[in-house]
């Protein structure tokens, strides 16, 4: 079994995702859970973020004279993401060592899905931290045809090295693992826990942390037309004597529900927030850690396929200070009773 949670303490139990290398061996087939669905503005802003000046991408007249009739996703988006949606899995990569081929065998376009497998092919020991592994990861779209195959090299930590070493004892109750062996053999990554799995008292220390970034949480605030000054004008921020624009509070309660959806990633909907409290303000640079504390658990009088889990939300800053806190009801599926993917 492998798993995705590692207990600190009797109730307390830390999110750590992505396998040490000395779990992988050659033969294993690995099935990345979510799946992406790509959109035209997705395709927009790869190209102007990245200075790409190839007109099939983004200029609609053009690609409706090409062969495609429409635009085409760019194909180092497709790249990116074949990579990024196997972390669940690959994770403790340290680096990728080279990339013999990346074969693109079908174009994808707005509205397609992207979904991703990854065959391990070879291991090698490099030293007591580190290890090496082949891949073969192939991207196949929602009808199933494959759209991209990447032949590629990763150093991965062994599960007790590396700047992020695992934190307690595996915790290796079923309802923790983080893949499911199909019939098949191979591993379906699992995102969430289920409503039964979500017991009071619990607490769960989020994975991965979240540092804000400057140019981020202007974009937010203007987005979200929060237009006071000291969200995003500089000159304003500085004559108060801060090093710049505070991050709005509200973003800061994004950053806090985000970062708990590994464990609450069975949740069909939020049904709100009570006793909402802030501490110290949210910076640009800071790093936020979550933790949730589930305080109940019951079913749903209306929804038999859900209940309705009760949790308290803490997120704190790399100097330990409470940034916000709050407690949140949420809908969660029962097992066996969630859409597939």
């Amino acid at each position: 079994m492998h798993t995705s949670y590692y207990r600190q303490d009797d109730s307390v139990y830390a999110e750590r995702f992505g396998l040490g290398f000395e779990q992988l061996a050659p033969g294993q087939r690995f099935v990345h859970r979510p799946g992406i669905t790509f959109s035209q503005q997705d395709n927009v802003a790869e190209c102007l973020d990245t200075l790409n000046a190839a007109m099939v991408h983004y200029d609609q007249c053009y690609a409706a004279q090409t062969e495609w009739k429409q635009p085409i996703m760019v194909s180092t988006l497709t790249l990116q993401r074949l990579i990024g949606m196997t972390a669940k899995t690959f994770g403790r990569r340290r680096r990728i060592v080279a990339m013999s081929s990346i074969a693109l065998t079908r174009p994808m376009f707005g509205g397609d899905t992207l979904y991703v497998e990854t065959d391990v092919l070879a291991v090698e020991r490099l030293d007591a931290s580190l290890g090496k592994a082949a891949l073969c990861t192939r991207g196949f779209n929602q009808r199933r045809e494959q759209v991209a195959e990447l032949r590629y090299e990763l150093e991965l930590w062994h599960g007790a090295a590396g700047p992020d070493r695992m934190a307690g004892e595996p915790a290796l109750e079923p309802r923790f693992a983080s893949h499911a062996q199909q019939e098949d053999g191979a591993w379906l990554e699992q995102t969430g826990l289920y409503f039964e799995d979500l017991r009071a008292g619990e607490t769960f220390v989020h994975g991965p942390r979240k540092t804000v970034m400057a140019e981020e949480a202007t974009l937010h605030a203007l987005r979200a037309m929060e237009w006071q000054p000291l969200n995003h004008d500089h000159d304003f921020a500085r004559s108060l004597g801060l090093e710049g624009p505070v991050v709005p509070q509200t973003v800061g309660i994004a950053i806090a529900v985000a970062l708990s959806t590994r464990t609450f990633g069975r949740v069909t909907v939020n049904l709100g927030w009570t006793d909402v409290e802030f501490g110290a303000d949210l910076m640009p640079g800071d790093t936020l850690e979550a933790r949730s504390t589930v305080e109940g658990a019951r079913a749903s009088g209306s929804r038999p396929d859900q209940g309705v889990v009760s949790v308290l939300t803490e997120a704190r800053n790399q100097r330990g200070e409470m940034v916000n806190r709050y407690r949140r009801a949420l809908m969660v599926y029962r097992r066996g009773a969630q859409p597939r993917a």
